[in-house]
C-alpha cells in the first residue's frame, strides 16, 4: 500500500498533509505525483471528486519550492486554468492548505468582480496563479500579466472548457506560454477536440486514467420517483421533511427553474439558495459559504454553476429535472458520497423525461429503483422504463460501466452554458482504476 509518506514530497508538504488527515493517496494521486515530481507532462482522465486537485497541486508546490526562483513582476511561475469561478476559488484554497508551511505567493483571478484588486495582486508577480480564461486574457491584453517565463501550466476540466465555449480562449493562452514548460491536462472525458488539443500541447505525456464517467460511486443509493411536472415542487418540499437530508444539492435544468425552486422552498420554511450563471459572484460565493457552513440546508443549482463545487458532507442529491445528457447524471450524483461517506441520490421523473431515464439506465447498466410510496405519485406509470418497484433505494453495484454501443440520440434541452456553447457526446475512457476519493 502506497502512503503519502512514501511519496518524495518535501517535509513541509508532508506536514501539511498530516495536518489535513491525509494518509493514503487516491489512485490518481498515487499514479500522477511520482511522474510530475520528475517533471513529466501528464494527461489525466479524471472527474471532480477523484482527488485530482491534490494530484497536481502537491508536485507543483514541491517543484516551485525546490527551484527557489522569484516570480518576475506581473508574472507567474505556475498557472492553473479552470472554467468556473467556484472551481478557481477552491483550487486556490487547496494550494493554500497544502502550502501553508511554504513561502510561496498565490493569486486567483476571475470575472464578475473588480479588476483592481487582481491587478494589485499580480504587480509584484506570484508563484501560483489560478484563473478563468476570460479575465486572464483581459489582464494579459491590458499589460498587467506576462506568462513568458511560466514554468508549469495546468489545464483543468478541459472538456468543460469545450462545453462552455472557452476552447479558443485556451488556445490564445497557449500561444503566450514559453515552449520550455511542464504541462498538465485534466479532463473527465476525451472528445476528439480535446484529444487534438492534448496532442498539440503535451510532450511525451504520461497518461493516467481513473473513475470513468459511466461508473457511478459505489456508495451512492439511487432511486426515482414518478411525478407529474406540476407536482415536482410540492414533492420536493415533502421529501425534504426527512431530517436525514441534512445537506442537499438540488439540480434543475435551467436558471429560471433554479430560482423558482429556491423561492418555493423558502416560502415553505426550508433554507435554500439558488446558484447559476446570472447570479453575481458575491451572491454565489455567499450561497456556497452558507451551504458549506450549514447555515443553508439546500443549494439549488444548474449544472454549469455546480461544476467544481466539491463540498464534503452532502447527504443527498436531488435531480429535480433529469438531465438530457446521461453522463451529466453521473457527475451530479457524484456530489455526494465524498471522502468515504455514503450518499443518496433521488430523481424526479415526469412523463416527458422517461427517455432521459432510459438513457441513464443504459449508461450505468442498471435499473434505478422506483419509490412508489409518495403522495404525488404519477398515475402515468404503466410505461415506466424500469423494473419492479421498491420503496427503498437500492445500493449501487460495483464497477458498472457503459455498454459498448453508443447511446440513442437525445434531444437537446436548456443548459446554463453560454449561448455559443455546444453539447458534445462523451465517451467513457478505456482504462479504468477505481478508488475512493479524498484530498481535493
Amino acid at each position: 500500500m502506497t502512503l503519502f509518506k512514501d511519496l518524495a514530497l518535501i517535509e513541509p508538504i508532508q506536514r501539511a498533509l498530516a495536518g489535513e488527515g491525509y494518509v493514503e493517496p487516491t489512485p490518481i494521486q498515487r499514479q500522477a505525483i511520482p511522474h510530475l515530481l520528475e517533471g513529466r507532462d501528464l494527461l489525466g482522465i479524471a472527474q471532480t471528486g477523484t482527488g485530482k486537485t491534490a494530484a497536481f497541486a502537491l508536485p507543483i508546490l514541491d517543484a516551485l519550492t525546490r527551484t527557489s526562483r522569484r516570480p518576475q513582476p506581473k508574472g507567474a511561475r505556475a498557472l492553473v486554468l479552470t472554467p468556473t469561478r467556484e472551481l478557481a476559488i477552491q483550487i486556490e484554497e487547496s494550494f493554500r492548505a497544502y502550502g501553508r508551511h511554504l513561502k510561496l505567493s498565490r493569486a486567483v483571478i476571475f470575472g464578475g468582480v473588480g479588476h483592481q484588486p487582481q491587478v494589485n495582486a499580480l504587480a509584484r508577480g506570484v508563484d501560483i496563479l489560478v484563473a478563468t480564461p476570460g479575465r486572464l486574457l483581459d489582464l494579459m491584453q491590458q499589460g498587467h500579466l506576462s506568462l513568458d517565463r511560466l514554468e508549469i501550466f495546468v489545464l483543468d476540466e478541459a472538456d468543460r472548457m469545450l462545453d462552455m465555449g472557452f476552447i479558443h480562449d485556451v488556445k490564445r493562452v497557449l500561444k503566450a506560454l514559453p515552449r520550455d514548460r511542464q504541462t498538465l491536462l485534466f479532463s473527465a472525458t476525451m472528445p476528439d477536440d480535446i484529444a487534438r488539443l492534448a496532442a498539440g500541447m503535451l510532450t511525451d505525456p504520461v497518461r493516467v486514467e481513473v473513475t470513468p464517467v459511466a461508473t457511478t460511486a459505489e456508495r451512492i443509493s439511487q432511486s426515482v420517483m414518478f411525478v407529474e411536472k406540476d407536482d415536482k415542487r410540492p414533492l420536493l418540499a415533502h421529501v425534504l421533511k426527512d431530517p436525514a437530508m441534512t445537506r442537499v444539492i438540488v439540480f434543475t435544468r435551467t436558471k429560471h427553474g433554479a430560482n423558482r425552486v429556491a423561492e418555493h422552498l423558502t416560502k415553505a420554511g426550508i433554507g435554500a439558495e439558488a446558484i447559476h450563471g446570472n447570479k453575481s459572484q458575491t451572491a454565489r460565493q455567499r450561497a456556497i459559504a452558507g451551504f458549506r457552513s450549514g447555515a443553508i440546508r439546500v443549494l439549488v443549482a444548474t449544472d454549469i454553476a455546480a461544476r467544481g463545487i466539491d463540498i464534503d458532507g452532502v447527504s443527498h442529491v436531488v435531480n429535480f429535472d433529469l438531465p438530457n445528457v446521461p453522463e451529466t447524471y453521473v457527475h451530479r450524483i457524484g456530489r455526494t458520497a465524498r471522502a468515504g461517506a455514503d450518499g443518496i441520490a433521488v430523481s424526479f421523473c415526469d412523463r416527458e423525461e422517461r427517455a432521459y431515464l432510459r438513457d441513464i439506465e443504459k449508461l450505468i447498466r442498471q435499473k434505478v429503483p422506483v419509490v412508489e410510496d409518495h403522495p404525488f405519485r404519477s398515475a402515468h406509470t404503466g410505461a415506466a422504463p424500469v423494473a419492479a418497484a421498491t420503496a427503498q433505494p437500492a445500493r449501487q453495484g460495483r464497477g458498472a460501466q457503459a455498454p459498448a454501443a453508443k447511446p440513442a440520440r437525445r434531444t437537446q434541452g436548456h443548459t446554463d452554458d453560454k449561448p455559443q456553447a455546444r453539447r458534445r457526446r462523451r465517451r467513457a475512457p478505456r482504462r479504468v482504476e477505481q478508488g475512493a476519493s479524498h484530498g481535493a
